[in-house]
């Protein structure tokens, strides 16, 4: 494994690739978003005040653009901008029901302190729960319908209200350093298939389920075809391309002028408490199977922007992402009862998605190398003896 000497950031993380020094795009891409002049910001910010006047002249909506928002600290500093310049956002949430007690008090608190209008959509619960298990069974990932949603929902509505813009926060991929800060990166549906969906369009999800689901549950997941998208003029744009993206400084602004809320509890595989309390797995089990994927986790995601960003050192984020990244979280156990499912039936399936990049087993234990590159083990092997020997050294 190798490690990038700029972040925490290992070379299987997603999309990510090392030059001859050892550094990553993500260093690089971040490097390079940081390095964007005063001058070159008021630039932009004059781009995104064009597309607003432009919305203020033309606009024939009941709404000047779709907010889609989860409660987060994100949200709350899209919505803030936009309400700056005067515009009347929709707000739009998918809500896959996971949400944290904070999570929760922040979203309803949207409509209160930006006197906005506030759409939430959500699955039933049975189809949530079937949902969790063809996603955790398919690709290794229970929250395949949030990504779905969050990249779905406010582009049909968008269309179906004939609303022009619908605003997303920072630019995509940071974290693999795809794009450049020139490329002004849209919304598109290659991003939604691809990336968020794991490569599955909701049909392909679904197909021959063992769990009855059919195309009427899978209403909020349709995507308007390319002709609906541009006959209605719809655009989804990354509101960071425009303004500079600084979480922890955004996080003080809306605490201190919405009275925003940071979990009140510390998480169990990271050490931040601003981020990701719309869905209690995704610092918990959802992330944890990254982990068990790739050999990496949200402490690693979190240290690599700290540090890039100047409020950590790289030392420390080694410290923390050793301390914190392998943790099973607690939240295993509600999300297998939530789901139906038996410890043994969980570990068995998890074991099929480990990468054999990342992952040896030795003496019926999985082995992988710290950020450190000393060998360390991580739990019992719960695969068959016949798959297990494709992973012994």
């Amino acid at each position: 494994m190798k490690y990038c000497k700029g972040c925490t950031y290992p070379e299987i993380a997603v999309n990510i690739k090392f030059d001859d020094k050892g550094y990553s795009s993500t260093y690089k891409s971040f490097h390079a978003w940081q390095n964007i002049s005063n001058k070159e910001w008021k630039k932009r910010k004059k781009i995104f005040e064009k597309i607003v006047l432009n919305i203020k002249k033309n606009n024939k909506s009941n709404y000047d653009c779709i907010i889609a928002v989860s409660g987060g600290k994100d949200s709350y500093y899209q919505t803030h901008i936009i309400k700056e310049y005067g515009l009347k956002p929709l707000l739009i949430t998918y809500n896959g029901n996971n949400y944290l007690p904070d999570g929760e008090y922040n979203r309803e608190r949207m409509k209160k302190v930006f006197d906005v209008d506030h759409l939430m959509i959500s699955p039933s619960q049975d189809s949530l729960i079937k949902l969790n298990r063809i996603g955790f069974n398919k690709v290794g990932d229970m929250n395949w319908h949030n990504h779905t949603g969050i990249y779905s929902v406010p582009i049909q509505y968008a269309v179906r209200f004939k609303i022009p813009y619908v605003i997303y926060g920072e630019p995509p991929w940071e974290i693999s350093g795809m794009h450049k800060p020139d490329d002004f990166t849209e919304f598109t549906n290659k991003i939604r298939v691809e990336f968020a969906m794991r490569g599955n369009e909701w049909d392909q999800f679904i197909k021959n389920n063992n769990e009855g689901l059919n195309a009427k549950d899978m209403n909020w997941a349709k995507y308007p075809s390319d002709r609906e998208i541009i006959e209605n003029g719809v655009r989804g744009l990354f509101i960071g391309n425009y303004f500079k993206w600084d979480p922890n400084k955004n996080t003080k602004l809306i605490i201190k002028k919405y009275g925003w809320r940071p979990s009140k509890k510390k998480f169990e595989r990271t050490y931040r408490k601003i981020s990701n309390l719309d869905d209690i797995y995704e610092n918990g089990v959802h992330d944890y199977l990254k982990f068990v994927k790739f050999g990496y986790g949200r402490t690693t995601d979190h240290t690599s922007k700290d540090i890039l960003t100047g409020y950590m050192s790289r030392d420390k984020g080694v410290r923390l992402v050793k301390k914190l990244d392998h943790i099973i979280p607690s939240d295993l156990k509600i999300w297998l009862n939530y789901v139906g499912m038996k410890d043994e039936e969980f570990w068995k399936k998890a074991d099929t998605f480990r990468s054999k990049n990342v992952w040896w087993v030795k003496n019926n234990q999985w082995f992988k190398d710290n950020i450190w590159g000393v060998p360390s083990a991580y739990g019992k092997v719960h695969l068959s003896k016949k798959d297990k020997q494709k992973y012994e050294i």
